[in-house]
């Protein structure tokens, strides 16, 4: 289970990073569509929540 968490957590925080990257490169103007807002902060929260899931499962 621990393991899938972090492989999901990296997914997620890649998808964040490419986000961050696309909005460096295309400019402010990617920030006003709002599914990329949403897909953005959506996959830092999960980024986020797999840190926290990661930290407290037990280790086996």
């Amino acid at each position: 289970m621990k393991v899938y968490v972090i492989i999901t957590g990296i997914v997620f925080a890649l998808l964040f990073a490419s986000h961050i990257l696309r909005a460096a490169i295309e400019g402010t103007h990617v920030l006003t569509e709002p599914i990329f807002i949403f897909t953005t902060v959506v996959s830092l929260a999960f980024t986020t929540w797999a840190a926290v899931i990661t930290f407290r499962l037990p280790k086996l």
